[in-house]
């Protein structure tokens, strides 16, 4: 009776000392996507406010600089300026366009009226115009309910991995899909034909893979990526249905 008692103390121990570590464990895992949330929305309100000021300062600037520029056109008297004048004008307005796009993108409102498909699909081909490397998107839908908080973190990761394509594996070819099923609410897969690197020698120095993962992380959504030299970096990520 008393190996058995001593048997049963044992066992109920480690079962405690199991639950303990598990609740442990998930307090942890709550603390670190409260942590990440808030750094998300951080970030966010950051990108806001700089959208608002590039609109409201010096979009007023150079909106004031254009009409400057097209009364000089209209005034000037001297024979063979008219050309150059209207050059500095088309480029000052070329740079307003430019300005009003990116504050949209930076602000939530361009977010909240698109659909993600719009979204990305505009990221793709503002980065085509530049004829650096050609990205292709598919996607198996014709449209996508998604929150803000979903479409917001999509686009980012999405022009998250543009950019350091762009910047650092020499890719020609960049593919994007984003596809959906009966368990799974959006699966996004993005591939480039790079040069690739070695996965077990990131550093912290990585911010761009690093802010991709927490953002995955932040809503639960599954977060993979393989990458091998001369063989290009494929970045999966899956949300499945709440049950």
């Amino acid at each position: 009776m008393f190996v058995i008692a001593v048997f049963i103390y044992i066992r109920n121990y480690r079962q405690r000392k199991k639950e303990y570590l598990n609740e442990i464990e998930m307090k942890n895992e709550i603390h670190q996507r409260e942590l990440l949330a808030t750094q998300l929305e951080i970030q966010q309100a950051t990108m806001q406010q700089i959208g608002r000021e590039l609109h409201d300062n010096i979009g007023q600037k150079l909106t004031l600089v254009s009409l400057y520029v097209q009364q000089m056109l209209y005034e000037n008297k001297v024979p063979g300026a008219n050309e150059r004048i209207d050059q500095v004008s088309q480029i000052i307005n070329q740079s307003l366009q430019d300005l009003r796009s990116l504050s949209k993108t930076l602000t939530d409102d361009n977010i909240n009226q698109k659909e993600i498909v719009t979204l990305i699909q505009e990221e793709v081909n503002n980065t085509n115009s530049f004829k650096k490397c050609s990205i292709n998107f598919e996607y198996n839908f014709n449209q996508l309910d998604l929150g803000f908080v979903h479409k917001n973190m999509l686009l980012r990761i999405t022009q998250e991995f543009i950019q350091n394509s762009l910047k650092h594996s020499n890719c020609k070819n960049i593919y994007i899909t984003l596809n959906t099923s009966e368990d799974i609410l959006w699966d996004l897969t993005i591939r480039d034909d790079g040069t690739g690197f070695d996965t077990t020698h990131i550093t912290s120095n990585g911010i761009g893979l690093t802010n991709m993962k927490n953002r995955a992380e932040i809503i639960g959504a599954q977060f993979s990526i393989d990458s091998q030299k001369n063989k290009g970096t494929t970045l999966h990520i899956i949300f499945k249905k709440q049950s």
